[in-house]
């Protein structure tokens, strides 16, 4: 009897159930189940991830912002160094042009000093020369006097 009264139970509960929705304790303990694996991982996993994912995030953006930043200061750097390198290009071309001004007049003035002294030496050569031609016209003329002298003595004579 006691096998029959477990058949009957075992059958009167095999009727109930399968049916396609069974409405009983599972379902809900199904959806507590669902929920607290939910905020589980939430915790543990979801949130972790998700602070390490922002955190590289902030991290990317900071040094995308100092990079760009720093391209920035370096362009400035750049045009700031192209800029006193063209002023220096500038000023050497000015000393250069300076100095060789100061060359040609330099040059210049010595070719004049040069010609001056050119003429003053042929100023005085040329002197000399007349200083000279003179002395010999005398010396001719005082030849000439004493030969025209000794000439007329013989002529004289005889």
């Amino acid at each position: 009897m006691y096998n029959l009264l477990l058949f009957s139970l075992k059958v009167s509960s095999t009727e109930n159930q399968g049916g396609l929705f069974d409405f009983n304790a599972t379902l809900p303990l199904m959806s507590l189940q669902f929920l607290a694996l939910t905020i589980v991982l939430n915790l543990l996993f979801y949130k972790p991830i998700s602070n390490i994912l922002d955190e590289r995030d902030e991290y990317i953006r900071n040094s995308l912002t100092s990079a760009s930043a720093s391209l920035v200061k370096a362009n400035e750097l750049t045009k700031q160094y192209e800029y006193e390198l063209a002023e220096s290009r500038k000023q050497a071309q000015a000393i250069i042009k300076n100095s060789q001004k100061d060359a040609q007049l330099v040059v210049s003035e010595r070719i004049k000093e040069a010609q001056k002294d050119a003429e003053n030496l042929l100023k005085e050569a040329y002197a000399e020369l007349n200083m000279q031609k003179e002395q010999a016209l005398k010396s001719l003329e005082t030849q000439v006097d004493i030969l025209s002298d000794k000439i007329r003595l013989k002529l004289l004579d005889i």
